[in-house]
């Protein structure tokens, strides 16, 4: 069964990489700063909500308990590895965007943290200046050509946009490493991201908390915050220490 999912996916590879082939557009042109198409607000504020009201409830109160006993080492490597995890799906969207010097960083990165850093615990490609060159599937939709879309907020991933939740979706299908890890171990690297997770949201905890509780109006904030570092992000202008407290926090796309 593992081997016939594999083929499955491996087809679905296949037919985007023809799909690359067939696009003949630049990239899409991106709204002015401050242009805002958001037709479905009354929905999008009730997920905003609840969004909220599951951290309030659960994710903070967790990430709070888990870095109380779980030291900063031990977090760290967490993350190394599952950041590491995000190497291969990274690289394959780098090629779909015919960017094949970024598609190289990323290999390269991703084998030195898998042996030398033992299995992605370690990060000593950033030691020696091989950092992350990280990418998804929206902002290959986005260099084919695909239009921005209405903005949305998806329950716990929070803010997004018509192509990037499209996107969102096609990387948690064609993600690489799915092809080689069947159950247990896929129950294992969920349990990694979502512990990931929880720990991006304790590290980044005043941010979210500021946009989520101290806001006059935590919606509007959040919506302006995602729309303009994801338009920055695309043009290639994002600032060094850009930060989305939704995805980065939530968003698990190596869990089956």
């Amino acid at each position: 069964m593992f081997i016939a999912h594999s083929i499955t996916r491996i087809k679905t590879i296949a037919t985007t990489a023809a799909l690359v082939a067939l696009a003949g557009c630049g990239a899409a042109t991106l709204p002015g700063e401050g242009v805002i198409n958001d037709p479905s607000e009354a929905q999008n504020r009730a997920v905003f909500d609840f969004n909220v009201a599951a951290d309030r409830a659960v994710v903070r109160p967790v990430s709070v308990a888990a870095a109380t006993v779980l030291p900063e080492p031990v977090r760290q490597g967490i993350g190394n590895f599952a950041s590491n995890l995000d190497q291969p799906r990274y690289v394959l969207n780098n090629l779909l965007q015919l960017r094949f010097e970024e598609a190289l960083q990323n290999t390269w990165r991703f084998a030195i943290n898998s042996t030398v850093g033992l299995g992605g615990l370690l990060d000593p490609a950033s030691g020696i200046g091989l950092y992350e060159a990280d990418t998804d599937f929206g902002e290959t939709l986005h260099v084919w050509g695909a239009p921005e879309g209405a903005y949305v907020v998806l329950p716990i991933l929070g803010p997004s946009t018509s192509r990037d939740t499209v996107g969102l979706i096609v990387d948690r299908a064609m993600n690489p490493v799915r092809f080689f890890i069947d159950t247990p171990e896929s129950y294992y690297l969920s349990a990694v991201n979502i512990g990931n997770a929880v720990n991006t949201r304790y590290r980044f905890g005043d941010t979210i908390d500021e946009l989520y509780y101290e806001s006059a109006d935590g919606y509007a904030a959040a919506r302006i915050l995602y729309l303009s570092n994801r338009r920055f992000e695309l043009r290639g202008e994002a600032p060094d220490d850009y930060f989305d407290p939704y995805t980065d926090s939530y968003e698990d796309p190596n869990v089956p």
